[in-house]
């Protein structure tokens, strides 16, 4: 089964000629998605790539943080992340990333190089086995993470709201985003946070649903569930809170402080 890769950053002319020579000279299937936190956030949950390779050119700290989306990735499943760069950039990215681990290549780019690490990772896929190649200068993020932090997983089906409420929270919290009910339940399978902010309308099944199944099971009743609701919801969620009792709800777009608050409340 061939990569599937992402191909993201400011570098256009870089990206086109990756994404040319992956498809032409191996026949990796590549998806190119613009460096912007909603477009790479949607297509990382659309497309589950297994490589995402970063061309940059003319970053700066805005464009490196959009990369920052890429942190949840690695709670998902396997992934791995190069980022093509000279020397110049390659100080840039380690300045502002979060991410935890990456692997830096020089531009002009070596092809020979590139292909020998897919075909690693491509093994690695099938045998489950690490191993480095030098051309290649690996990144390990010391800073990435505190122990102790209370993990907060956020279900919403809008990307920006995600985006948003994540960058309001990671200073303080671990931060988990899902864009649905059902991958919620799939998060909860593998973890269980100290808390759920839950959007209170969503398609297929909105916040109520996943709030009234979540009590039937005694793993997850007792989870503290916050709701994020609209204005026009208000006098529904109400209604909500006298008959599933949660922690409470907070009106979008939620401001950071209100945010803050309604968790210390609940988590101390």
């Amino acid at each position: 089964m061939k990569l599937k890769i992402l191909v993201t950053g400011k570098n256009k002319k870089v990206a086109r000629d990756i994404c040319d020579h992956l498809e032409n000279d191996r026949g990796y299937l590549t998806v190119k998605c613009a460096p912007a936190k909603g477009a790479l956030f949607d297509v990382i949950l659309a497309e589950l790539p297994k490589v995402i390779i970063i061309c940059m050119g003319d970053e700066d700290a805005d464009t490196i943080e959009a990369y920052n989306v890429f942190k949840n990735t690695a709670k998902q499943g396997f992934c791995t992340t190069i980022v093509i760069a000279n020397e110049e950039d390659e100080k840039l990215f380690v300045k502002y990333t979060e991410l935890k681990k990456v692997l830096f290549l020089s531009r002009p780019v070596s092809l020979f190089a590139l292909y020998e690490k897919l075909s690693e990772i491509e093994e690695d896929l099938e045998n489950n086995k690490d191993s480095n190649l030098s051309a290649f200068r690996e990144f390990v993020n010391e800073d990435e993470g505190k122990s102790g932090e209370k993990k907060i997983l956020v279900v919403d089906d809008d990307s920006e709201q995600l985006v948003h409420i994540k960058e309001q929270l990671e200073e303080f919290y671990d931060v988990t985003l899902v864009k649905s009910g059902d991958a919620a339940f799939k998060f909860l399978l593998r973890q269980i946070p100290d808390l759920i902010l839950l959007d209170y309308v969503m398609p297929d099944k909105d916040g109520p649903q996943v709030l009234r199944q979540m009590r039937t099971i005694d793993d997850y009743a007792k989870i503290p569930v916050v709701f994020l609701t609209g204005v026009t919801e208000k006098k529904l969620i109400l209604k909500t809170l006298s008959e599933l009792r949660p922690q409470g709800y907070i009106i979008k777009p939620a401001k950071k402080s209100s945010l803050v608050a309604k968790i210390i409340d609940i988590l101390g």
